[in-house]
């Protein structure tokens, strides 16, 4: 199948496009840019930088991807934007190349859906199966692991790690960081509860699910200090992995965790 190219489009001799790649009118792509097969690019899209895109990825009108990172520091390094594949990327959605301040690259792992208005800053990585709601904003450095919800209008604070099946409620202002399966709510924001109904819909049974409440229990309620805490579910996680997601990320927090 050949390339559906709209005569109105712009597109860098030197980008590399694959066979079948859609793309439509008025886009611009640049000469660093490369993208993988079934994707589809909509109308007044701009790609650039060195952007790499992977497969079956579906991006929507006035998006702007690989443009250069919102940053003070930056004076024109060449730096990567890195997409996996089957990503939706809807209308107006920022996503920005990383920094030599950081490793110089954003990575956006496979199967999230940014929402409209949605902005994803320089060196942020972001894992697989996310959804970003309309207008949720990751500053620099962000890490977002797999399966996280950000609701609309949300904000995650600079070097802010949100571990697996978080939820971070619609208005919050993430200024810390969000163990795994943790609801945070607020602004600040604030450990509320369990993402429950999220890990019901991922196929957690319900032992699983009482599992991780109690955790929640002993991390935010029992009065213990956080090294305690991290010990105990540490311990725990031998005979209930489903809490090795939180008994691995509590060491690595380096902001402290939502309250």
């Amino acid at each position: 199948m050949t390339a559906s190219i709209h005569p109105t489009a712009v597109i860098a001799p030197e980008a590399q496009l694959a066979p079948d790649v859609a793309i439509g009118a008025y886009t611009v792509i640049g000469p660093g840019v490369s993208i993988g097969r079934g994707t589809i690019v909509g109308p007044h899209v701009v790609i650039e930088g060195l952007t790499s895109i992977g497969e079956g990825n579906h991006i929507f009108q006035f998006a702007s991807v690989g443009a250069d990172p919102q940053d003070m520091k930056y004076r024109g390094e060449a730096t990567r934007l890195e997409i996996g594949d089957r990503n939706m990327i809807r209308e107006c959605a920022t996503l920005h190349r990383g920094t030599v301040q950081d490793q110089g690259i954003t990575r956006i792992g496979s199967d999230n859906l940014f929402m409209a208005c949605s902005h994803v800053a320089h060196d942020c990585i972001v894992g697989s199966h996310c959804v970003l709601a309309n207008h949720a904003s990751l500053a620099g450095h962000v890490r977002i692991a797999d399966w996280v919800i950000l609701g609309g209008f949300s904000g995650v604070h600079q070097f802010v790690q949100v571990g697996t099946h978080a939820f971070i409620a619609n208005n919050a202002a993430v200024t810390l960081d969000v163990p795994p399966y943790v609801m945070a709510v607020g602004q600040p924001a604030g450990a509320h509860s369990v993402n429950s109904e999220g890990l019901k819909r991922r196929g957690f049974g319900p032992g699983q699910i009482r599992n991780i409440r109690e955790a929640f229990r002993l991390l935010y309620r029992s009065g213990l200090k956080l090294t305690e805490a991290s010990e105990r579910l540490t311990a725990l996680a031998q005979e209930q992995p489903e809490l090795r997601a939180l008994a691995d990320f509590l060491p690595l927090a380096t902001r402290g965790i939502v309250r």
